[in-house]
């Protein structure tokens, strides 16, 4: 849609003759049309195509999310023959290596023997910072703390698959407390006064207090003690499938996370361990909201788990922490390394995530290929390969292994369903990508950049309530996401509510990432409103918004400018607002001459139009624009030099 109403510049009409007015009119008919570059739609931003399994690892980006990688630091035991009592499964494992190291060779094989390094290295590194049961410590056959069992879903857990028989009754939550709350209560406030609560950290599109316990010594000092008396034996207790002694436990990435009203939750994600447990630390009479859920099981569906109780699981289960709305909620969160099992399964993965980074997504795909070698059923070795697949534009496959995710899992999937969409719209077929995204939405309704690309999804078939509805929820969940505010402005100053449109565009002002965007956009709107005051004979109130238009796009433009110098970056939204500036600037231009004309203050008049020729020395219009001011005024000889410069230019 057009935003301009044109006219024929009714304040700038010369009561002089003009020998060549048919090509002065020509040449602000090239003004005009240049000012056509300018349109709402192509304010509108772009969808967000990014892959949802990214991370980063390194010892200045490490982050405290849930699902985050283990550091990684090489070692050398091999660990073939660390089996403990699991003698039967490991020599199942070890041939199904034997097979797949004749059928993928060498590389594969050196990838084994790296996760085995890895696996070591990391488990020496936890007894360096958390108890580790001493070998002769017997397994616990009894334990006098009774759990509720729940469904794990559609797919075994991604590592040692084959040892969970089904039905997959493993997500275990205790019936009683495993400590009093009054002891959750200390461990909280010693945490607290170790600084806990003035650390802040990203968690996917979320932000969480908390830290590491190895950054909280008194805190990991009663962690590690409960270790000894609480924790491992019962998970020893809870999976004797995969844990044959307390002994064999190894807790790797331990934290103490902290929810709020401004730090509310976390994405849905997995973690990154064969073993993940969650301890609640605050009473649930402390805090509205939150709550750990399953995707599986439904979003509204929260374990029952007030202090002092815990949730015990494989790690490769997708669930998340409700929002919390009011109060403080704590918990604590654990991955867990079991000495004699490799999770080759993880690794492969993890290091095909690092490769997709470099990136070498040529070896990417074949540790995702070589990980499901060994578990044809791993649903997110299938997402990351897709993701691939979507980089290099080969859309069929992508979508074939995306379906084949969303088919093992029974569509309980909403990244799946995400990445769904955003591949079938990437092929082009809009009517699909919306039914994937409106089937994620049905499972999470919080996630803020799948709400923002349905809206724009259906806002391109017209679906312009639809679209704004998205952009609401999106703006809900998260006000810092500029995108949601500048299409949903974009969106209701194409149906010409300009007001409602300002207001969107001033919340856009607030989100950095997006400022230099919605300062353009408020250049539209003040440009339109200028246009419709003068319209109506108002021409205050036409000089102000004008005024303001003009400065909110100067404002703008070294932002713009500076985006596009940062190494490495490719956006089209920053190539195609950096493009409107000139059509967009030359306009407020145009109408605050126009409007000075009609003011009769012709020199203000004529000073805006020689800024526009001092701007824009080379668009011929400029110099008509100043010459007509100038015959106006009786500048016969000065309109004719213009003019002069205007026609050295065609």
């Amino acid at each position: 849609m057009d935003l301009w109403t044109r006219g024929n510049y009714k304040h700038m009409q010369s009561s002089n003759s003009c020998v060549d007015c048919e090509d002065s009119d020509l040449l602000l008919a090239q003004v005009e049309e240049l000012e056509r570059e300018v349109y709402w739609s192509s304010m509108r931003l772009g969808s967000v195509s990014n892959v949802r399994h990214e991370f980063f690892k390194n010892e200045q980006s490490r982050c405290l999310e849930l699902d985050c990688p283990f550091d990684v630091v090489s070692g050398t035991k091999n660990l073939f023959n660390m089996r403990g009592g699991a003698n039967v499964v490991a020599n199942t494992i070890d041939s199904k290596l034997k097979e797949l190291i004749l059928k993928y060779g060498n590389d594969f094989k050196e990838a084994i023997l790296q996760n085995e390094k890895e696996h070591a290295e990391d488990c020496n590194i936890s007894c360096d910072a958390f108890y580790c049961a001493p070998k002769d410590t017997q397994p616990v056959i009894e334990s006098n703390v009774t759990v509720t069992s729940y469904n794990f879903g559609a797919t075994p857990p991604e590592d040692f698959a084959n040892v969970f028989g089904f039905p997959l009754d493993i997500i275990k939550v205790s019936d009683n407390s495993l400590f009093p709350a009054e002891e959750a209560a200390s461990v909280v406030k010693m945490a607290e006064e170790e600084g806990v609560a003035n650390n802040e950290y990203k968690s996917g599109k979320y932000r969480l207090g908390g830290d590491w316990l190895v950054n909280l010594p008194k805190t990991r000092e009663w962690f590690n003690s409960r270790l000894e008396s609480t924790f491992f034996p019962l998970i020893s207790n809870l999976f004797p499938e995969i844990v044959s002694s307390p002994s064999v436990l190894r807790a790797h990435s331990v934290s103490l996370l902290k929810y709020n009203a401004s730090h509310p939750r976390t994405d849905v994600h997995i973690d990154n361990g064969i073993l993940a447990m969650t301890v609640a630390m605050t009473p649930k009479n402390e805090y509205v909201g939150g709550g750990t859920f399953f995707e599986h099981m439904g979003i509204d569906d929260v374990l029952p788990m007030d202090v002092g109780h815990g949730t015990f699981r494989p790690g490769s289960v997708r669930h998340g922490g409700h929002k919390v709305t009011k109060g403080t909620r704590y918990i604590l969160g654990a991955f867990l390394l079991i000495e004699d099992r490799v999770e080759h399964v993880r690794r492969l993965k993890n290091r095909g995530s690092e490769l997709r980074r470099i990136p070498d997504l040529e070896m990417a795909a074949k540790h995702f290929e070589w990980a499901l070698g060994i578990n044809p059923k791993c649903t997110t070795c299938l997402k990351d390969w897709a993701e691939i697949l979507l980089t290099q534009k080969r859309y069929g496959e992508a979508e074939e292994k995306i379906r084949q995710v969303l088919e093992l899992l029974e569509e309980k999937d909403s990244d799946a369903l995400f990445s769904l969409g955003v591949i079938l719209s990437e092929a082009g077929k809009d009517d699909e990508s919306i039914e994937a995204y409106t089937k994620s939405v049905k499972l999470n309704a919080e996630d803020v950049e799948l709400c923002y690309n349905l809206g724009i999804k259906l806002g391109a078939k017209g679906d312009i309530k639809g679209e704004m509805a998205m952009y609401a929820r999106a703006t809900t969940i998260d006000p810092t996401f500029g995108g949601a505010w500048l299409n949903w402005g974009t969106a209701l100053a194409e149906s010409g509510n300009m007001e409602d449109a300002e207001v969107m565009f001033l919340k856009g002002l607030e989100c950095p990432e997006v400022k230099p965007k919605a300062m353009m956009n408020l250049g539209l709107v003040y440009s339109k409103k200028a246009e419709l005051s003068a319209a109506n004979g108002d021409l205050e109130s036409a000089k102000s918004f004008a005024t303001k238009a003009g400065s909110m796009v100067d404002s703008a433009k070294p932002l713009l400018d500076a985006n596009l110098l940062v190494e490495g970056t490719n956006n089209d939204d920053d190539k195609k607002y950096a493009a409107q500036y000139v059509p967009l600037r030359l306009t407020c231009h145009r109408i605050l001459g126009s409007v000075f004309a009609g003011m009769k203050d012709f020199d203000a008049s004529e000073k805006e139009f020689r800024k526009a020729t001092e701007n824009f020395p080379q668009i011929p219009g400029a110099w008509e624009m100043l010459a007509r001011v100038l015959e106006i005024q009786g500048k016969a000889s000065e309109a004719i030099e213009a003019r002069s410069k205007r026609q050295g230019l065609l």
